[in-house]
């Protein structure tokens, strides 16, 4: 079986509505121009607030996606 190489990056999601679709959005972000996604890890996940509200979640993600040779 082939080995596998992965390159790492950071990239933070952001959404109004919930930790899940920050998460979405960032990976739907990063594959309209990296290809070969392969996994992701939530490092951190934290927010504004507003008015005593809950305004924005924004979540930290390590993305790891294959080199290919």
């Amino acid at each position: 079986m082939p080995e596998k190489t992965y390159k790492l990056i950071e990239l933070v999601g952001v959404s109004a509505t919930s930790i899940e679709e920050a998460i979405q959005n960032a990976i739907a972000r990063a594959n309209q121009t990296l290809k070969n996604l392969d996994w992701f890890e939530v490092v951190e996940a934290r927010g504004l607030i507003q008015e005593g509200k809950v305004n924005q979640f924004q979540v930290k993600l390590k993305v790891g996606f294959r080199l290919i040779s």
